[in-house]
């Protein structure tokens, strides 16, 4: 899959079901659910990656 931008991460489409792997995937509902919480609007580039990663590790 193609890097996919952090920001970008909450208006994705989630997958019908959870993929429960080791690092989740970024259509993961439960990846789109943890990064939707967040407040993006006011967040930098590198707190985006780094919230990404915290919300796919598993």
């Amino acid at each position: 899959m193609s890097k996919v931008d952090a920001a970008k991460v909450g208006s994705l489409k989630p997958k019908k079901k959870c993929c429960k792997s080791s690092k989740r995937c970024v259509r993961c509902p439960v990846v789109i659910h943890r990064m939707r919480k967040l407040d993006t609007s006011d967040m930098t580039k590198k707190e985006l990656s780094k919230a990404l990663k915290k919300a796919r590790a598993a």
